[in-house]
């Protein structure tokens, strides 16, 4: 059990380190010309809260609420 419970951890930082760079490659305007100051910075970081948000699940599978989602969400972000 510890085992896949290590695995699941292993590959959830490894999917947000992945999920940050293609953030930033999403970042392209509607004229397919890449985004810059402020623009992109309002892109990333919606894609970033988006990509957490499905992210908040307790151990049990139910998804969570209140402080402990958005701690989770905080920390979620932070790391990617």
């Amino acid at each position: 059990m510890k085992r896949i419970l290590l695995s699941a951890l292993i590959s959830t930082f490894a999917a947000g380190s992945a999920m940050a760079a293609s953030c930033d490659s999403m970042a392209v305007s509607k004229d397919g010309k890449p985004l810059a100051g402020a623009a992109k910075t309002s892109f990333v970081k919606k894609c970033k809260a988006d990509a957490c948000e499905g992210k908040a699940m307790s151990k049990d599978g139910k998804p969570l609420a209140g402080a402990a989602k958005d701690s989770f969400v905080k920390k979620c972000q932070n790391d990617a």
